[in-house]
């Protein structure tokens, strides 16, 4: 996938506002970046990952990316993302390629929820399988994130896209109202 299948993957659960969002397992922040084409300057990205040096990765990148364009402020928080962070309300929230890695999902989207504003936006891009490997060891597809999404408590979850993937067949984007 290159940058335009990332912000395809986004753009229709993504307005552009001055909202503030986070990129929960940013890593080198692929999504990162296009959340931050997506979003009016004036909004804000909490980008949080446990690995220092992908943040690092993630902050040259971005600042390649824009040079001196304005483009949003990006706080680049390094932390376990599946324990208490100090953010404020959210306007949305992204998580691309990461809940794959927790076998108890609900454990870390009811913690994902409370950063959330009511009517907040969750966005999930995710492998659309049911069985995974080793190094996406617990994928959930589309259908199966409807299901659990609705137990948890998000509502008018909808599909957004479809991208092919060259590992698990093909990715997707879904977005869940808080």
């Amino acid at each position: 996938m290159n940058h335009q299948d990332h912000i395809s993957l986004l753009e229709d659960g993504v307005n552009s506002s001055d909202g503030i969002w986070a990129d929960f397992g940013s890593g080198r922040g692929a999504f990162t970046l296009a959340l931050a084409d997506l979003l009016n300057p004036k909004g804000q990205i909490y980008s949080i990952d446990k690995d220092g040096s992908a943040l690092s990765s993630q902050k040259r990148g971005v600042q390649a990316h824009f040079a001196d364009q304005p483009h949003p402020l990006i706080h680049y928080i390094k932390d376990d993302y599946t324990l208490q962070i100090d953010l404020p309300p959210l306007d949305g929230a992204l998580m691309a390629n990461s809940l794959h890695f927790h076998r108890n999902k609900a454990r870390v989207l009811d913690l994902l929820q409370h950063y959330l504003r009511p009517d907040g936006v969750f966005i999930l891009v995710e492998y659309n399988v049911d069985r995974g490997n080793p190094w996406v060891p617990y994928p959930l597809s589309y259908p199966t994130w409807e299901k659990l999404a609705q137990q948890v408590g998000f509502r008018s979850t909808k599909l957004l896209a479809r991208r092919p993937s060259s590992f698990l067949i093909e990715f997707y984007s879904a977005l869940s109202v808080c």
